[in-house]
């Protein structure tokens, strides 16, 4: 798989993900939070903060999705960057037992986008329009 598509793929995946843990999060806060066996924030408005910043990032990913060599850093920042910090306070906080053990199902699956996102940014990149050189 040639890195435009492989970037595409992955953006998609992250897409979909960002986009439903974010919906989850202002559709049905407290189901969701007993699923994974946490207690809701108080004030409730970090939920809702917390949920319109995963839907605007799963929505940035339609750019890369549609062009991933023009929005390489948009991949490099939310899916590379945000996911790797974001398996890790998972995991630090699991450590530290303030954290359920879902919180290693969140580390994972942000761990593995971020571990997939770097490997389809580190496929050689072909250019093949003149405006892309």
């Amino acid at each position: 798989m040639h890195a435009g598509r492989a970037l595409s793929v992955v953006a998609g995946v992250s897409l979909v993900y960002d986009l439903a843990i974010g919906l989850a999060l202002l559709a049905a806060t407290d189901r969701f939070a007993s699923l994974f066996g946490v207690v809701v924030p108080e004030p409730r408005h970090f939920v809702t903060l917390t949920g319109l910043f995963l839907v605007c990032v799963g929505l940035g990913y339609l750019q890369p999705m549609r062009d991933a060599a023009r929005h390489r850093a948009y991949l490099w920042i939310f899916g590379v960057l945000l996911k790797t910090a974001g398996a890790a306070v998972f995991v630090g906080y699991y450590a530290t037992g303030d954290g359920p053990s879902s919180y290693l199902l969140f580390a994972a699956t942000d761990g593995t986008l971020a571990l997939a996102t770097l490997s389809a940014l580190a496929l050689p990149v072909h250019l093949t329009r003149k405006s892309e050189i």
